[in-house]
């Protein structure tokens, strides 16, 4: 038996790392990678305990127990002369030395509970954009050594976690928030304990990093018929997903550095509550096209203010709203709390459940919302044209300072409603969006010039005494 690896592999089976995220293109070896690594750590390691999971039994199987790479043919020899077993009905590769590769899967939220007496030495998740934050925070959770004791070479080394995945799926947001984002590729960082303690690293592999794989296979990534799911399988781009909302959110094209609004720009702000989950807040200014680049209409979000708990997607900080509007109060800097300004929130904060609404708790801190336009898919659309931009002049219509992190970290992850194409499933880490459509309807654009209906627009403009901008878009 010959277990060859290519260079970017040998890097992960190297690597001093004991957290791994490995892959982000499709074809980059990251499967066979867990089988070479698992069957040289059981061989290695007299008595190891090895995990290997997918999401479905049956992808599980396929990908590992059948074709010219997989455990079978990979371990033929052994198997042959007794020194390896396999037990297909309890998913179990018995070594002659003790170690064990146990082939798992975890479909649904309540399956970890199989697996939580596990002792795991080595923890192997293969397309863990499949697994919810949830269930891989459990099953990190089982990986102690307990009684074993390695040998001496990996005593640093274990126990080890090892993630292979591509952009997509439900886990993407977690996964890109975790491994991706505000980290160098191939650096090594230690976690703070609540994080899981490990030192992580994500090191990516491209469809070029893996020789083996057939000449061919680029052209059928090339094939699949959508821009944006061409870039995320064949350039492993996490800041597309495959299947996503807002496709046309490019952070090439929406994201730019800081800069001093103008005076004369208007701004307000807008709001979507939240409590158990995020709350978010955004700042938004008009441009008057006197800045190249900022087309006139064009919003720019320029500050963020967003209620999550540090280290934990959609776990918000369960602030009251006194104390959230206190903040918003100081963030504002007068800018819209001042004569002229407004800001509009989710409609939501209005209600009267038997006591004080939030939106009034809000205002005895000098923070005043008016009802923001809840109309999920023109809201949608809204973002969407001002995402593609300006027919003419090909420039967006919205912009997000830097700054503005998880605005920018959750638009591109978000997904259609399996139930409603036209809409964002809600399950997701949606606040930053809901938030942003408000402010999106505040500013409806409007193309059609002969419209004689009075618009929110108009409405706002008479709030503020500002001149409608003359062009053939309304916004």
């Amino acid at each position: 038996m010959r277990l060859e690896l290519h260079p970017k592999q040998s890097a992960a089976f190297l690597s001093p790392a004991t957290e791994i995220l490995y892959g982000g293109a499709a074809g980059g070896g990251k499967s066979h990678l867990m089988r070479i690594l698992a069957i040289a750590l059981a061989i290695d390691c007299a008595g190891i305990q090895i995990y290997l999971f997918r999401r479905v039994h049956g992808d599980l199987w396929k990908n590992h127990m059948e074709g010219a790479s997989s455990f079978f043919a990979l371990l033929a020899d052994f198997i042959g002369s007794g020194y390896v077993k396999v037990n297909t009905s309890d998913g179990e590769i018995i070594f002659w030395n003790g170690s064990k590769i146990f082939l798992c899967h975890c479909q649904h939220e309540k399956d970890w509970i199989k697996y939580q007496g596990a002792e795991i030495h080595l923890l192997l998740i293969d397309e863990i954009t499949h697994f919810t934050e949830f269930l891989y925070r459990m099953l990190r959770g089982r990986c102690r050594l307990g009684s074993y004791v390695p040998p001496d070479k990996y005593k640093n080394k274990l126990p080890f976690v090892l993630a292979g995945g591509n952009p997509g799926g439900i886990g993407h947001h977690w996964v890109k928030q975790s491994f991706i984002d505000d980290c160098e590729p191939m650096t090594i960082r230690r976690m703070p304990k609540k994080e899981g303690g490990m030192l992580r690293q994500y090191i990516p592999a491209k469809l070029s990093d893996n020789p083996s794989m057939d000449d061919d296979y680029a052209d059928k990534l090339e094939g699949l018929g959508n821009e944006f799911l061409v870039r995320a399988m064949l350039n492993g781009d996490w800041d597309i997903v495959a299947g996503a909302y807002f496709t046309e959110f490019r952070r090439d094209r929406h994201v730019i550095k800081p800069f001093n609004i103008p005076t004369g720009w208007a701004r307000y702000r807008c709001f979507d509550w939240g409590s158990s989950r995020p709350f978010a807040c955004y700042w938004f200014a008009v441009s008057d096209g006197t800045i190249k680049g900022i087309p006139r209409g064009a919003l720019v979000a320029y500050r963020e203010y967003y209620g999550m708990e540090a280290g934990k997607p959609n776990t918000g900080l369960k602030m009251t709203a006194k104390a959230v509007a206190k903040e918003i109060k100081r963030l504002d800097k007068e800018e819209t709390t001042g004569s002229g300004g407004w800001g509009v929130a989710d409609p939501a904060i209005f209600s009267v459940n038997g006591g004080i609404s939030i939106a009034e708790d809000m205002r005895k801190e000098g923070v005043v919302w008016r009802r923001a336009d809840n109309k999920r898919q023109a809201g949608w659309q809204q973002l969407r044209m001002r995402l593609q931009g300006d027919e003419e002049t090909k420039q967006p219509l919205i912009f997000f300072f830097d700054a503005c992190v998880h605005a920018i970290r959750t638009l591109p992850a978000l997904q259609h409603d399996d139930h409603d194409i036209e809409d964002i499933d809600s399950d997701m880490e949606d606040h930053a969006a809901d938030a942003i459509r408000y402010g999106c309807m505040a500013r409806a654009i409007i193309k059609d010039t002969n419209i004689q209906k009075k618009t929110t627009f108009d409405v706002l403009c008479e709030m503020t005494d500002e001149k409608k901008p003359a062009s053939k878009y309304r916004r």
